[in-house]
């Protein structure tokens, strides 16, 4: 059987937060453990609340490790224009709105296969965002991401006006 043919066993995410970055890429941090006994499972630092320049990074991270993603859970009120789904890579990803606050997303991979990642303002300095990052994906946390961001000196924002409008319409349709 050739390399081709032999079925892709999804793997951990190297932890390489400190290493560069080429624009497009996700910086994203996942816990390296099995055993998924923090409250949270990794960091995301998006660079925006353009939900679709960041989403795709993240997914493409994601499934070059983990495999596919499903959905993605996010809060209305924290994203720019947050559409219903993305095709990204000829997949459809489900994007669904959950009232879970700006500090946090919702992955799912398979029917019963969930995790939960701290995301990082856009705004935070380096600093902050490394702190956070690693506080996040420490082993045995069990620190929720609010107070995460508050003890890394990581404030929150709400990026998206009350009088802007939410449209929910897929991005590209018209």
């Amino acid at each position: 059987m050739a390399d081709s043919d032999a079925p892709r066993v999804p793997q951990l995410l190297p932890d390489e937060v400190h290493q560069a970055v080429r624009p497009g890429t996700a910086l994203l941090r996942l816990v390296t453990t099995h055993t998924r006994e923090q409250v949270l499972d990794g960091a995301w630092w998006p660079r925006s609340r353009d939900i679709g320049a960041e989403l795709p990074g993240l997914i493409a991270a994601l499934t070059e490790h983990l495999g596919p993603v499903l959905r993605i859970g996010l809060d209305t009120g924290a994203w720019e224009e947050l559409p219903t789904r993305l095709v990204i890579d000829d997949r459809v990803v489900h994007i669904e709105s959950f009232p879970i606050g700006d500090d946090t997303v919702l992955i799912t991979r398979g029917d019963q296969d969930h995790f939960s990642l701290l995301v990082v303002p856009p705004h935070a300095t380096p600093e902050a965002a490394r702190a956070a990052m690693t506080r996040a994906v420490e082993a045995g946390n069990v620190t929720q991401a609010e107070q995460i961001l508050i003890d890394t000196g990581t404030p929150r924002t709400h990026p998206v006006p009350a009088e802007e409008p939410q449209t929910g319409r897929v991005r590209g349709e018209r």
